[in-house]
This record gives structure tokens, C-alpha cells and sequence, in this order.
């Protein structure tokens, strides 16, 4: 079957990951130079971090709102020396909600633990650091960015490494971690699509270490892709 016959959206990402992912050596230069800079089961400092701005929120609500606003990221509070924003972000939980939370969080968990025993310790904080770099940038740009495309950076690169592995939605249904991927990009595809300039732009640098670490995984996952639509397209 012709190139021009497969989707157009699927193309072009396969496109893209060829462009920008690193080679191998780039890569280990860049964990070397990293090694020192480690933190070794980073996701789990990070997710009670999250935790207990939740659980502060929660209980004790005026204490909670006082270090939110003193943790995210804000470039005018940026050039006023609040520096520790750079780092405190990531600790802003993902959600208001007592159940969305528990779920949320031991996912991140979840998947981050995943990510690091398959990369090591060194090469997971390089891409989790340079996602945290992109959503600085995009602060730095626009005024205002927070952690959540940094969050879901993790489950697209996840969802490349395993993409037939299955998870339990809403802890009932049986899901393919590739469809979850698919729909989270068809939704920022859209975002990025109607969505302001700012939004635009932290779309773009959060998710750039997905590209980086994983494009080449994500490059042949949708090479294999390609080929089973146009094997069932040929079978028709």
C-alpha cells in the first residue's frame, strides 16, 4: 500500500521522532556528565512531596493555599529571587480530588519505577530533569507554567517502552498502555490546536524528552504500527 494511504497524524510523528531523537552517544555523554546529580528513586520523593501538599490542602486548607502559592512556578517571583521555584513545582499535586489523587499518584509512581529499573537511576533523572528544564523555559517564556505535561511525559515514554502492556482503568477495565498513549496525544493535539500561546509552548519544551530519550522507541512502534495497517489494509 502507498505512503500516502496512512494516516496523516501517524506519519508525521514518525517523521518527527526520526528528526530529533539522539544518538546513543550524545546520550552517554550526557548521563556521564549527569551521574553526579543522581537522585536514586526519584519519583518517590517526588510523588510524597505531592502527598503531603495534598494532604495539607486537605486538613489544614490555609497553610496548604499559602505553600501552593509559594511552590509554583512564576516567572515574576522567579526574578524576585524566589529561586526554589525552579525545584518546587514538581511537588504540586495533579488534582483536588481525594480519589483522583490515590490513583494519580501511584501511577506516577508506578510508571516512574518502571522507567528507572529499565534505564537506571542516572539516565531516568536526566529525562525527568530536562522535562523539568522544558516546563522552567516555557515559564520563563509565557509567565506561567506547572508540572502536568512534565507528569505525562512519563506515560508517553511508558507507554513506548511497553506499549502492548496492559493497565486497569478506573481499576476495572483492561487497557493497552499504546490506546491510553494515543488518546492523551489525540487530547494534546487539540490543546495545542485551540489552546493559547503559552499553552502552546509548555506543550512543546515539557514534552521534549520524551522525543529525546524515547523517539527512536517511538519511531519503531509506529513503524510497527504502519506495517499492521497496511497488512489488514491489504487482506481487505
Amino acid at each position: 500500500m502507498p505512503d500516502f494511504c496512512i494516516p496523516l497524524p501517524v506519519r508525521l510523528c514518525y517523521n518527527l521522532c526520526e528528526v530529533i531523537s539522539l544518538n546513543n552517544r550524545i546520550n552517554f555523554d550526557l548521563e556521564r556528565k549527569m551521574r553526579q546529580f543522581t537522585i536514586p528513586n526519584l519519583m518517590q520523593y517526588v510523588v510524597i512531596g505531592q502527598g503531603i501538599v495534598f494532604a495539607l490542602l486537605m486538613i489544614w486548607p490555609s497553610v496548604g493555599y499559602t505553600l501552593l502559592r509559594l511552590i509554583t512556578l512564576n516567572r515574576d517571583q522567579i526574578f524576585h529571587l524566589q529561586v526554589w521555584r525552579l525545584v518546587t513545582f514538581v511537588f504540586v499535586p495533579p488534582s483536588s480530588s481525594p480519589l483522583f489523587i490515590l490513583f494519580a499518584l501511584y501511577f506516577y509512581y508506578f510508571i516512574g519505577q518502571g522507567l528507572e529499573r529499565l534505564w537506571g537511576s542516572v539516565r531516568f533523572c536526566l529525562f525527568y530533569y530536562i522535562g523539568m528544564l522544558g516546563a522552567i523555559l516555557a515559564c520563563l517564556i509565557t509567565g506561567y507554567a506547572d508540572n502536568s505535561f512534565l507528569n505525562l511525559s512519563l506515560f508517553f515514554a511508558y507507554a513506548a517502552m511497553w506499549p502492548d502492556e496492559q493497565v486497569l482503568l478506573f481499576m476495572i477495565i483492561p487497557v493497552k498502555m499504546k490506546y491510553l498513549a494515543i488518546l492523551d496525544a489525540v487530547l494534546f493535539l487539540w490543546q495545542f490546536i485551540t489552546g493559547s500561546f503559552s499553552v502552546k509552548i509548555t506543550i512543546l519544551l515539557s514534552l521534549a524528552n520524551v522525543f529525546l530519550f524515547v523517539g527512536g522507541d517511538l519511531k519503531r512502534s509506529i513503524q510497527r504500527e504502519i506495517e499492521h495497517y497496511k497488512m489488514r489494509k491489504n487482506w481487505r
